[in-house]
């Protein structure tokens, strides 16, 4: 059990979620609420349709969560027509910025024991665990993460 892809993503996951609950509690956050941010913050203007499918949720899991960041001064849902549109208010903003850079700050802890070969090679093999194609590239003023490496 100890020796198993299971057992470490599980010890990966537990580690990942306490370090980013503790980053997000400072906010007013929970781990819950992370992808949300990520997701309106690279997609202004998307709809909660748009962000329950592309996050592949349950409806009313993701109404009660878009309701709590509303409520929560984080995002702002505006009625455009027919649909609502969601945006990062100033204080969404802030938290987007601190939800997307865990993902850097994690990695770079944990995987500064590694060389860039390794991390290569990590990654490669992560893909194609998990089924993933290689990802292809992105402009560089995509996203960037503090350090100014191009990011996800």
């Amino acid at each position: 059990m100890f020796n198993t892809l299971a057992y470490f993503s599980s010890v990966l996951y537990r580690d990942f979620t306490a370090y980013t609950s503790e980053k997000l509690e400072k906010l007013g956050l929970h781990f819950g609420l992370l992808f949300f941010l990520i997701y309106v913050g690279k997609h202004p203007g998307a709809t909660p349709s748009d962000l329950t499918q592309t996050l592949h949720l349950d409806w009313g899991h993701s109404q009660r969560c878009i309701t709590k960041l509303v409520e929560s001064g984080f995002l702002t849902k505006e009625k455009v027509g027919r649909r609502y549109h969601l945006h990062l208010t100033e204080k969404g903003q802030e938290a987007f910025e601190v939800s997307h850079q865990v993902f850097f700050d994690w990695d770079a802890q944990r995987l500064e024991a590694l060389t860039d070969e390794e991390r290569q090679t990590l990654f490669a093999l992560m893909r194609k665990v998990a089924r993933r194609p290689e990802p292809a590239p992105h402009p560089a003023a995509e996203c960037t993460n503090s350090a100014g490496q191009a990011g996800e």
